[in-house]
């Protein structure tokens, strides 16, 4: 099992940003993605972003020209970085990092606050 921290959730004004942090405890081989989501209170976790060794990036709608995501070199570390947040963005962020199984890990998320 591959430990996920991730890190770098506060508390900020609308239009601030953020930049995340989601580190696996080690290097693996077979990592096929490090995957972004979050979820509000009485929602449902929704997707955001991910990113797969070779650098190829999805967006969920709702983020794109918003978020952009990067990764380390090694592929243990991924950075999803948040810009003109908003209320609505507010929420539990979560890392998942998915290995050939497939297999996936979840971080136990960081909190995000937007406020006026």
């Amino acid at each position: 099992q591959v430990q996920v921290v991730e890190s770098g959730g506060c508390s900020v004004q609308p239009g601030g940003s953020l930049r995340l942090s989601c580190a696996a405890s080690k290097s693996i081989v077979g990592i096929l993605a490090m995957a972004w989501y979050r979820q509000a209170p009485g929602k449902q976790r929704d997707f955001l972003v991910s990113i797969r060794p070779n650098g190829f990036t999805d967006y969920a709608d709702s983020v794109k020209g918003r978020f952009t995501i990067s990764k380390n070199v090694a592929f243990t570390t991924a950075y999803p970085q948040m810009n003109n947040l908003q209320p609505e963005d507010t929420a539990i962020y979560y890392c998942k990092v998915v290995r050939e199984g497939p297999l996936e890990d979840w971080g136990e998320g960081t909190k995000v606050t937007v406020y006026s």
